[in-house]
């Protein structure tokens, strides 16, 4: 097992608890036979995992050859960590109303969480990994795993989605394997066989005498294979299917984290090609993807009647926005990127929070069925519509900040493609407000479906986390802590 190598020797280190913790929950909810006791358990481990992940605040663990810890990477560690956590306690009052409903079998309930822990491990794997190949093996089991929860239901719309997903993306992961081998090729005659070559604390550090073209071609198959991940158009068709037909807590986690995970992948290569200083510009075609996103997003929106599939465009949009950022670059760019990029995970995975109970509440996900949350349900209707609001970037949320930057820090340099990137903005802005007014206001719809009403602790576990998160997001359109800028400064200076 990986915690026995000399990379982590004790249990002080939070890497320990952040790698080891989701490996075992995955081990032992593999064999819990109770759901509800499986459902407990899963927040337990999540609980501790994000406990590890605010261990590294406390001692940064000294880098290895497979493990490092920056401050690009903590970042992303502990917004996993904590998303992870508060859609496991989603999860708990989801899955059961899903098994009380009859639609989840113990069998499948027992996969599921097990399948869960997996997939946080492979994204924190990916994350702390300072190996170009453990990254991608990472990467890939993320794959695995979330093609195997995405069929959880077998009915022949999943099973459909999850085949589409895991063909698509194991072509571009595919690819990505093969941009990895041309950085090694790249990277050999400098720094020598084996592992040295391979990791990033050590290849940062001597990019500059690498060869270039081996580089420029290396990212060019870095970007659509790991783009694919990200959901980038034109590379895009998995992601509205998976959303749609996988349980909803994990369309949360989908959309909330291995989305990002997939976008640090390809900025670590982004950033070898920034420290050669002979290679190609990598921002124009991520400028160029990011738009593109944007816009096939944008048109999509309306014409939507999925409310699941509604959002898997929304993050395509959003991921767009964010890939512009890094691609136009410079310290400011990147600043609004890593904001955007904290600002999405939060608010999407709220939206999807609040889409699953109104979806278990109402009996459909078909939009024009869905009316008067607000009179229906109102703390649902009014915290889904503040969801959406915040998503579409109303201000004070914290997305109309991340996009307000990426806008400013656009036309300070950039003018002209500032004008396409707000025209973008606004499309995927009227096709939300035009979606939820109906959904949020009007006369209530009738449920229609075979769940029971949810318990007063059903109710918590499932309400509270969408409320955290938005009260986070609100918080960061208001006010950012001076740590927390200088930490993104820190950053958004490393990515060039």
């Amino acid at each position: 097992m990986i915690f026995h190598l000399s990379a982590l020797p004790d249990i002080v280190n939070p890497l320990f608890w952040i790698l080891g913790a989701p490996l075992a929950g995955a081990t032992l909810l593999a064999a819990l036979p109770s759901w509800r006791a499986a459902g407990l358990v899963n927040i337990a481990v999540s609980v501790i995992t994000f406990g590890g992940s605010l261990g590294l605040f406390v001692h940064r663990p000294a880098a290895t050859r497979l493990f490092f810890i920056d401050d690009f990477n903590i970042y992303l560690v502990v917004l996993t960590a904590f998303v992870g956590l508060t859609t496991a306690i989603f999860s708990a009052a989801y899955i059961a109303r899903e098994t009380e409903a009859q639609r989840l079998t113990p069998l499948h309930l027992r996969f599921y969480h097990s399948m869960y822990q997996a997939f946080l491990f492979t994204m924190l794997l990916a994350l702390t990994a300072n190996n170009t190949g453990v990254m991608w093996v990472a990467v890939e089991a993320a794959t695995l795993t979330t093609v195997l929860m995405v069929s959880l239901y077998r009915t022949r719309e999943a099973i459909e989605a999850a085949w589409k997903y895991f063909i698509l993306c194991s072509v571009g992961i595919g690819l990505a394997l093969f941009g990895t081998i041309l950085v090694y090729l790249a990277a050999e005659p400098v720094m020598g066989d084996g592992p040295d070559a391979m990791a990033w604390t050590l290849l940062i550090g001597r990019a500059a005498a690498f060869q270039p073209d081996l580089l420029n071609l290396a990212f060019v198959f870095v970007l659509v294979g790991y783009g694919t991940k990200v959901g980038l158009a034109p590379l895009h068709a998995w992601l509205p299917d998976a959303h749609a037909e996988g349980p909803t807590p994990i369309s949360a986690v989908l959309s909330g984290l291995l989305l990002n995970v997939a976008l640090y992948a390809l900025l670590r290569f982004k950033m070898l090609l920034s420290a050669n200083g002979h290679t190609l510009t990598p921002g124009p075609l991520m400028v160029m993807m990011g738009l593109s996103s944007l816009f096939l997003s944008g048109f999509m929106l309306y014409r939507r009647g999925d409310v699941k599939r509604l959002f898997a465009y929304s993050s395509i949009e959003h991921m767009g926005v964010v890939t512009f950022a890094f691609g136009m670059g410079g310290s400011l760019a990147n600043f609004a990127g890593l904001l955007h990029m904290t600002m999405h995970s939060l608010t999407k995975s709220a939206i999807f929070f609040a889409v699953g109970i109104l979806t278990q509440n109402s009996g459909t996900k078909r939009i024009a069925e869905i009316r008067g949350l607000t009179a229906s349900h109102p703390v649902l209707g009014w915290a889904f519509l503040l969801a959406v609001l915040a998503i579409a970037g109303l201000p004070p949320m914290g997305v109309f900040m991340s996009e307000f930057l990426v806008v400013g820090s656009t036309f300070a340099r950039q003018p002209l493609l500032a004008v396409p990137l707000v025209i973008g903005l606004l499309l995927a802005f009227g096709a939300l407000i035009s979606r939820v007014q109906g959904m949020a206001f009007g006369e209530a719809s009738p449920a229609r479906g075979g769940y029971a009403p949810a318990s007063a602790g059903a109710s918590l576990a499932a309400y509270g986390p969408m409320l955290a998160h938005l009260a986070l997001v609100l918080v960061a359109g208001l006010y950012l802590p001076g740590p927390l800028v200088s930490w993104f400064q820190s950053v958004a200076k490393v990515l060039g």
